[in-house]
């Protein structure tokens, strides 16, 4: 795929790499580095390096390598099964295992394992997310529903665009709270400095709710649930960060503030639970919910 752009006044002087990442969302700054070092970027129609500052009117082209799209195997990976029809599978995802494959994932995930479970899985998502219709973080814990068939994947998927599934998550936080209750209302966006990383941005970011209430209060921590409005990607551990009061275990938004030892040893990954999932069942159209 070859994409040209052309560079305005206002982003004169700007590196090569981290234009191109500013510019092309679905391209992270690193994997763009390795295009511009094989020589697939070309400026002015010559090759450049990284750190080349572009000038005003400079035209920028990138060829996108064809992706190799990997061949996606079964495994017989144990399964925590919440509920299973013909149309769905509702799973409870172990801390530590990734949904879908993903370069540096091809083996070991949920996709994996429910490819070994079911004879069938929905293929709008493409090979490489059979049935997924949604996504927890490899390092949260809890509940997905997966599709079965095409359909029921459409009705999901559509619950969550209009934000009528019902998602309820448990959290350690850092500190305590002064108030039992409240509500995070902060539009939430993909960082310019780090792709991978998401962030409070009220100008270019989407609308995120979150409503949090203190369950259990601790010398230096609090237990919480969070319920979701929205849907957004690290949604949970963005909006506990923003209000000082991030995941413990989370160092990518807490930083010291997330850091916690266990018998002398740090957490693995944050203590954030996906524990209860309800929704409109795709085929009997009643409501039904998981714990």
């Amino acid at each position: 795929m070859r994409i040209i752009y052309n560079v305005d006044g206002f982003r004169a002087g700007t590196r090569l790499d981290k234009f191109l990442a500013e510019e092309s969302a679905k391209l992270s700054r690193n994997y763009i580095q390795k295009i511009i070092e094989s020589g697939n970027v070309l400026v002015n129609n010559k090759t450049a390096k990284s750190g080349l500052r572009l000038q005003e009117e400079d035209e920028v082209l990138i060829d996108v390598p064809e992706p190799i799209v990997p061949e996606i195997l079964p495994e017989e990976i144990p399964l925590d099964i919440v509920y299973e029809d013909s149309d769905l599978i509702v799973v409870n995802k172990p801390k530590g295992m990734v949904v879908h494959p993903a370069p540096g994932h091809y083996s070991g995930t949920l996709v994996n394992a429910l490819m070994y479970h079911c004879s069938d899985l929905s293929g709008i998502n493409g090979v490489l997310r059979p049935g997924i219709v949604h996504r927890i973080d490899k390092d949260t814990s809890g509940l997905l529903v997966c599709a079965k068939k095409d359909f029921a994947h459409s009705c999901l998927a559509e619950q969550f665009k209009d934000h009528s599934i019902s998602r309820t998550y448990r959290a350690i936080v850092a500190g305590r709270f002064k108030e039992t209750e409240g509500t995070i209302d902060a539009a939430i966006a993909r960082r310019t400095n780090d792709r991978k990383l998401m962030g409070v941005n009220e100008k270019t970011g989407r609308r995120a709710v979150t409503h949090y209430k203190v369950l259990e209060t601790f010398k230096d921590h609090s237990y919480i649930e969070c319920r979701l409005e929205t849907g957004r990607t690290h949604q949970i551990r963005v909006h506990m960060s923003y209000i000082h009061h991030p995941v413990l275990g989370d160092i990518a938004y807490g930083g010291k503030l997330s850091e916690f030892k266990l018998d002398g040893s740090p957490l693995q990954g944050q203590t954030l639970h996906a524990k209860t999932l309800g929704f409109i069942h795709p085929a009997t159209k009643q409501y039904i919910e998981f714990d």
